[in-house]
């Protein structure tokens, strides 16, 4: 049986798709309204309203996020959760199916978190009408989690005990390829450092000022001579965040900078922010000034799940990539002309295969396994791995060599093929979930392996309980 036909034969795969035109209207509709971190006031409503008009159960402004919120159907049984997303990313707005360059708004769905809401919540409602259709007991909730670019909404969350009572975890990102998304994403901490000083007049008596910039750019200083002393695959990234001022004739009596701080393990977080801390210290002591700190964020490393992860890449695999057409390639034949050579071998690296430039869009699945884990980036879904089993996919929604973060990904978020791999990403994600409660021994295998996990090394939330979310 080929590929259409297994998922034409599948209850699931026809279930997600009797949903697709209000999901894909769901996501271009995030797409054109894009909001920060913690500012999704529209999107957030209107992923309420497509809840509600699901016959979900809604809970609003969970964990006292006023955009975040929790929508679940069943009875009984197993929970299981569903993640989704739904934040954008500053100064990446862009118009959409263009292919050079055309800024549009100050925010844009650089990340693809327009669709990834939205396939989460369209596979949620498949489970939810599976679990009615075949009178099997248990819960699907959809978790509309805030602020994953920078702002830990689901640290918080996952602090304020909303995970509790869930037996396993699914979400997913868009990408340019599609498999299983193993546990390489880094634990990290965002650090603004902010020092002041005095003010005085830089020619006439500079003697008596004490620079908060000189004090910035000595942390700088001290922190890149760290770098050769740090775990391997940890990363380090700063920016200002206030350089004092633009009139160079003044001693700039105060600035701030961030500090991103990440590591492979939690365990060595703790250590290495303490390190970047006595390097801002002795910048103050240097410079006589004075320093505060404020813990903007903070997450956790992922942790992988062998049981979760292997049912997830029977289905990718059963499943296989998306069905991209024609006029899809071409459009992404477009996009990868903006693109450099670089862009491209990297992907193909990343996926484990050989370079191959003529191919636009992902035809192929990369298996468990088969790909090198390299470090990658940071994500709140870590702290839920902590709480409770979790299995993630990543699948391709964008041309090959695409950078996340980047023009070419807003450009890309609501054309037919970012649609087709997010429906195809609510496959994924159903069918797994519809394992989870036929078959409870996997379940049970992936509960097992979680508390073992544990047992090596306890979670500890990375958010300390007397720093509240950044609310606007």
């Amino acid at each position: 049986m080929d590929e259409m036909s297994i998922r034409n034969s599948d209850i699931i795969c026809r279930l997600v798709d009797s949903h697709a035109e209000e999901y894909v209207s769901l996501a271009d509709t995030i797409f054109d309204t894009p909001e920060l971190l913690f500012q999704e006031v529209h999107s957030c409503a209107f992923h309420t309203s497509q809840l509600e008009a699901a016959g979900a159960r809604v809970e609003k402004g969970v964990a006292g996020l006023p955009t975040a919120i929790i929508g679940e159907w069943g009875e009984g049984g197993p929970v299981i959760a569903i993640l989704g997303e739904y934040d954008a990313l500053p100064d990446l707005g862009q118009e959409p199916g263009v292919t050079k360059f055309q800024p549009k708004g100050k925010a844009g769905h650089a990340c693809g978190h327009n669709l990834l809401g939205a396939a989460s919540m369209q596979a949620a409602h498949a489970v939810a009408d599976w679990l009615r259709e075949t009178g099997t007991e248990g819960r699907v909730r959809y978790y509309g989690c805030p602020a994953e670019e920078g702002g830990a909404g689901k640290t918080f969350m996952v602090r304020h005990g909303l995970f509790d009572d869930v037996d396993a975890a699914i979400s997913w990102h868009p990408y340019d390829y599609t498999g299983v998304w193993e546990a390489t994403d880094l634990a990290n901490t965002r650090v603004q450092f902010s020092f002041t000083g005095r003010a005085s007049h830089a020619a006439i008596n500079p003697e008596l000022g004490r620079s908060g910039l000189d004090a910035v750019e000595l942390m700088s200083v001290g922190v890149n001579y760290l770098r050769e002393h740090i775990p391997e695959g940890a990363r380090l990234h700063y920016a200002y965040i206030d350089a004092g001022g633009r009139a160079a004739n003044v001693v700039q009596s105060c600035a701030s900078v961030e500090h991103v701080i990440r590591t492979r393990r939690n365990s060595d977080l703790a250590s290495l922010v303490e390190r970047v801390r006595k390097i801002a210290q002795g910048a103050a002591l240097m410079t006589e000034t004075s320093l505060t700190e404020r813990i903007v964020s903070a997450v956790s490393c992922l942790l992988g799940n062998p049981a979760l992860d292997k049912l997830m890449d029977r289905n990718i695999v059963r499943l296989g990539p998306p069905d991209f057409d024609a006029a899809d390639h071409a459009f992404a034949a477009e996009i990868q002309a903006t693109l450099t050579d670089e862009h491209i071998i990297s992907t193909f690296r990343r996926a484990g295969r050989a370079p191959d430039k003529s191919l636009a869009l992902a035809n192929f699945v990369v298996p468990l396994g088969s790909a090198p884990l390299a470090p990658t980036g940071s994500t709140d879904v870590g702290d839920v791995s902590w709480v409770v089993p979790t299995v993630q996919a990543y699948v391709a929604t964008c041309a090959v060599g695409t950078p996340l973060h980047s023009w070419q990904m807003t450009a890309q978020g609501k054309i037919p093929y970012a649609h087709k791999g997010m429906i195809h990403a609510a496959k994924i994600m159903a069918a797994t979930a519809r394992d989870l409660f036929e078959q409870p021994e996997l379940l049970a295998e992936a509960k097992e392996i979680h508390v073992k996990s544990l047992q090596l090394e306890p979670y500890i939330c990375p958010i300390p309980d007397s720093i509240n979310p950044p609310l606007p």
